[in-house]
């Protein structure tokens, strides 16, 4: 018989949420040796994106990178001393290790099955393109999928009656974020755990073996989109 996985705890998008990522690890039990993995977006839109990085650097924390990691990344390299404070000066709070972590971000991560028979299971921010292969998945959908188009095209635009996780259909079972308009998705072979804690409403974790779902209210409406 084979081993169960090791006790897992996945987070949806977190947005710089820090007080709700450590107020919910508390709710799911956290103790040392539980493997925590957040869906990507650790930064934007939420009071203290740094903070968000270093509790997941200091504590090591997996997570698969997001579409706004990825646009902070970018920022960086290119004109971060442009960016606009408003929108982006969350980018001036990162610290050198901060970046460090965030740019050996996958992604994907691969958590193998929860129970011994079992689909393994792929966490991915945005989503994957029901029947392309892994290595032939693009980027971009994986960092900004959210609908199939009734024509079959891969879409980042929010298509409510369209959502690609309806479609896939394997071979792993996956577990995503980045959809917080939808807010939590439950389909047969795809988990959406965006359940837009940094908009006022709630912060999900999906609990590994067991497949419990955890959740926390927001402490306030941090952002409105």
């Amino acid at each position: 018989m084979g081993r169960l996985m090791q006790r897992t705890i996945v987070v949806g998008d977190v947005h710089g949420c820090v007080d709700e990522l450590q107020l919910l690890l508390r709710r799911c039990g956290y103790a040392k040796g539980d493997r925590v993995v957040l869906a990507g977006d650790l930064v934007a839109k939420g009071p203290d994106s740094q903070g968000v990085v270093q509790s997941a650097r200091e504590n090591g924390f997996l997570a698969v990178l997001g579409n706004h990691d990825a646009f902070a990344l970018a920022h960086r390299r290119q004109a971060h001393e442009h960016a606009r404070p408003g929108r982006h000066g969350y980018i001036a709070s990162l610290r050198p290790a901060d970046w460090e972590y965030l740019q050996t971000l996958p992604l994907y991560l691969r958590l193998g099955p929860a129970k011994p028979g079992e689909r393994d299971i792929l966490v991915v921010h945005a989503g994957l393109v029901p029947g392309v292969p892994l290595d032939k998945q693009r980027r971009e959908h994986l960092l900004s999928l959210r609908s199939i188009t009734d024509t079959g095209e891969p879409t980042s635009r929010l298509l409510l009656h369209y959502p690609w996780a309806a479609r896939w259909q394997g071979p792993e079972r996956l577990v995503f974020g980045h959809d917080a308009v939808r807010g939590l998705q439950r389909w047969p072979l795809a988990l959406g755990l965006d359940t837009g804690c940094v908009y006022g409403r709630l912060l999900t974790a999906l609990l590994l073996p067991e497949g419990e779902l955890v959740q926390l209210a927001a402490l306030r409406r941090y952002a409105s989109r």
